[in-house]
């Protein structure tokens, strides 16, 4: 006949072996551990009903630190109804739970004398509730999650040669709806040693990902859930247009492949998973942009995350200008003016500048003054004197003068323009010509 002691001796051996090679299982980085009996070395206490059914005690793992565990071998006399309740697990943010066991069971097989009332299984159960409902055990308050069975057993023979057969089986609970929750070990009637039972929920761990930050997420209530996370763009970053960063996060705690990006503004290049300034002597006008670029001719910057650059004295950018082009200045005053005159009308030719500011935009105009006999009294000529083509915004190097009054003086300007000039503080260039109408016709040329 076996006797209880008996039981006991070989659950002890066991657990001995099974913490020596299984004990040295890494975290799960993905997981929330809610409770692990292992870590814990002090006395768990959690509530075995009937007093006589499950014992807590201790066993060495493989650095021969104590662990905690569970045993029960009511083999002997049938109906068996043993109950082992853990503390209360408040559950956080989780909706679906993880529990893991590690077990080892005898083979009834090897324990002569006990057919029909040894087990090889026991049962899994759950109590939902929002706070501890104190020392108490309620059989029908409790949901059952499935009947766990060993994959390996282990016989007498085993227990001699110190051979280990522990098993590890995981279970998922959930959705679960309120603060917290209990678990609950049924024996039926098995030679158990329930060496850890770990509990946790799985997260998607924050992470930064095109420039967007994706915070920790709980996975959601079901196998198939995707949780989909918005992230948050980086110091100095911007959501890329009509494309906002998104994630999913799955159930089983990974990040699936993103969707959208942010992007570093304008004045700041991207760095690792970081938005850094352009350094001095280098802008970034858009954050289309991918990299900072040097400043264009005849402009610069003193500091750092500039968007655009400062033009030199004398250089000018047009409204119309994007920062990405050189600042120029105003060109030079036309070449070679001449004029020819018959009667009342003046014709105009001159040469494009030698200098024209950089730019290809230059076109011209020409200011008309009559003059008086004394010297610098001249007013503007005013609406009847005529333009042909125009008399600003020329393109071609000429213009025609009608409808001059007679015997009168007159002096010409003819000024090149370009998309700065009227930006410049500078003094005006320009080329001049001082005529008198009313004369013998005559041609006459000004160097």
């Amino acid at each position: 006949m076996l006797s209880r002691a008996s039981p006991g001796l070989w659950i002890t051996l066991c657990l001995y072996c099974s913490c020596r090679v299984g004990g040295g299982d890494a975290q799960n980085a993905k997981e929330v551990i809610l409770l692990d009996s292992k870590a814990q070395q002090t006395e768990l206490e959690w509530i075995s009903y009937p007093p006589n059914g499950w014992e807590e005690i201790s066993g060495l793992d493989e650095n021969y630190t104590p662990i905690r565990t569970y045993q029960v071998c009511q083999v002997m006399e049938p109906n068996q109804n043993n109950w082992l309740r853990t503390n209360w697990v408040e559950k956080g943010d989780a909706q679906r739970i993880f529990v893991e066991l590690k077990f080892t069971l005898r083979d009834c097989n090897s324990l002569p004398g006990v057919v029909g009332t040894c087990k090889e299984t026991f049962n899994l159960y759950y109590q939902e509730t929002d706070s501890e409902v104190g020392r108490g055990l309620r059989e029908n308050q409790y949901v059952k999650i499935d009947t766990i069975a060993a994959d390996e057993s282990f016989t007498q023979g085993d227990l001699g040669e110190r051979k280990m057969k522990l098993n590890t089986e995981v279970r998922i609970i959930g959705p679960l709806a309120r603060r917290g929750f209990y678990l609950a070990f049924q024996d039926v009637g098995a030679c158990i040693a329930l060496v850890s039972v770990k509990v946790y929920y799985k997260k998607c761990w924050s992470i930064i990902e095109n420039l967007a930050t994706f915070p920790d997420t709980v996975t959601g209530s079901e196998f198939s859930s995707l949780v989909e996370v918005e992230g948050v763009c980086v110091s100095d970053a911007e959501e890329e247009a009509d494309n906002s960063p998104k994630m999913h996060c799955s159930a089983e705690g990974e990040w699936l492949v993103p969707i959208g990006k942010c992007i570093c503004r304008a004045g700041f290049h991207q760095k690792g998973d970081a938005c850094e300034p352009c350094g001095r002597g280098f802008y970034k006008s858009s954050s289309q942009d991918l990299q900072c670029s040097r400043c264009p001719a005849h402009s610069f910057n003193d500091r750092e995350g500039s968007w655009r650059c400062d033009c030199e004295d004398g250089y000018y950018r047009a409204l119309s200008d994007p920062p990405s082009v050189a600042c120029t200045r105003p060109p030079s005053a036309p070449q070679n003016l001449v004029y020819n005159i018959n009667q009342t009308t003046v014709g105009l030719e001159w040469s494009p500048p030698a200098d024209t500011g950089g730019r290809n935009d230059v076109s011209y105009r020409v200011i008309c003054r009559r003059c008086s006999w004394e010297p610098e009294e001249c007013a503007p000529c005013g609406p009847n004197v005529g333009y042909s083509p125009a008399q600003s915004g020329l393109v071609d190097t000429y213009v025609t003068v009608v409808d001059l009054l007679a015997h009168a003086n007159y002096t010409f300007e003819v000024e090149a323009v370009n998309g700065v000039s009227e930006l410049s503080r500078t003094q005006r260039l320009f080329a001049a010509v001082s005529i008198a109408t009313g004369q013998p016709l005559c041609d006459g040329y000004l160097d």
